[in-house]
């Protein structure tokens, strides 16, 4: 199952709404589930039971559990076997089915509750075995904790920042937890992921540097403008996270690919570690950290404003976005 954000404009402005892609078309799976109970029940108090038992919201989603994963697959497999002249409409007309076109994708959850960016491939973090690795690098899983205020969505702009020369992509994916959980082990740890998504951590490699080797912590600033994710969440169930193909290309040219098999580190082990003493919750956004060669600072190449990024994870799909213009600089004086 895939699932999405996606907006939708009203006369009173945009409204998001959480949706399946079924077929090339997106359920409006709140919506969807208000037509069955109101056709089995009535309508008198079908959406207020509707947005408790299958929230238009992906957090929300995401508490109701197994439970609203099976009402989700209820409501697509009922929309997409209800034959209608005209097609399915809610109980007071409203539109159920909608064309890719006809709306826009946001990334699968807009505000995370937070966001941890692991480090989990070597290769990666050796730049390809050419730095030496500190033995505490495989002794736990490590992060930097990003901001969830600047994540964007598919075909949105990624803004240059003007502090920046040396903009870079990194191709990662990453996993949205699905409930909450305490020291959990790492053998229940795959039923906490609610699914997968692409996840492109933007750097700007030049202030990263140099906040990181000032002060030997971090990155912060060279990392907080813009982190994108998206097309969709994937359902756990449909993933085989040890082998993934994964693909970078800019502006068609293909710049990376490698597989999410290479990482050091698994799942089940991060989730054990970010657990330990600490509390997860639905939405919580955990990333893989980028897969080796898979960033322009290890290849030497780094794009440019106007340029396509296009980052494919296998199964997930693609994720795809402009890199801005570039404003004139701004620096820092103290």
């Amino acid at each position: 199952m895939k699932l999405v954000t996606f907006g939708v404009a009203t006369p009173v402005g945009q409204i998001q709404r959480i949706g399946a892609i079924h077929q090339n078309k997106i359920i409006d799976l709140n919506m969807g589930y208000t037509r069955y109970l109101a056709d089995r029940h009535g309508s008198d108090q079908a959406c207020e039971l509707a947005a408790a038992m299958l929230p238009p919201q992906m957090i929300a989603f995401f508490r109701m559990g197994e439970e609203g994963k099976d009402r989700a697959e209820l409501t697509i497999d009922f929309v997409a076997k209800y034959k209608v002249k005209g097609g399915l409409l809610g109980p007071r007309g409203e539109k159920i089915v909608y064309e890719m076109n006809e709306v826009k994708l946001k990334a699968p959850v807009p505000r995370p509750n937070s966001l941890r960016d692991y480090i989990t491939f070597e290769g990666h973090a050796s730049f390809s075995g050419k730095k030496q690795l500190d033995k505490g690098w495989y002794e736990i899983p490590v992060c930097y904790k990003g901001s969830p205020d600047t994540v964007i969505g598919p075909e949105d702009v990624i803004p240059w920042p003007a502090f920046t020369d040396m903009l870079d992509y990194e191709l990662e994916y990453g996993i949205y937890v699905g409930k909450k959980g305490k020291n959990i082990p790492r053998e229940r740890a795959k039923e906490y992921i609610a699914g997968y998504t692409i996840f492109n951590d933007i750097s700007a490699r030049d202030i990263q540097l140099r906040e990181m080797l000032a002060g030997g912590v971090g990155p912060a600033k060279g990392k907080d403008t813009c982190s994108v994710m998206g097309p969709c969440l994937l359902a756990s169930d449909e993933v085989d996270p040890m082998n993934l193909r994964m693909t970078a290309r800019v502006n068609g040219e293909v710049w990376s690919d490698n597989n999410s098999g290479t990482a050091y580190w698994t799942w089940p082990q991060i989730i054990e570690f970010a657990s330990m003493e600490e509390t997860l919750y639905p939405g919580d956004f955990l990333g893989s950290g980028t897969v080796e060669g898979g960033c322009g600072m290890e290849l030497n190449r780094w794009i440019q404003p106007g340029d396509t990024i296009e980052l494919e994870v296998e199964g997930i799909g693609i994720l795809r976005n402009r890199v801005g213009d570039k404003p004139p600089k701004r620096t820092f004086v103290r």
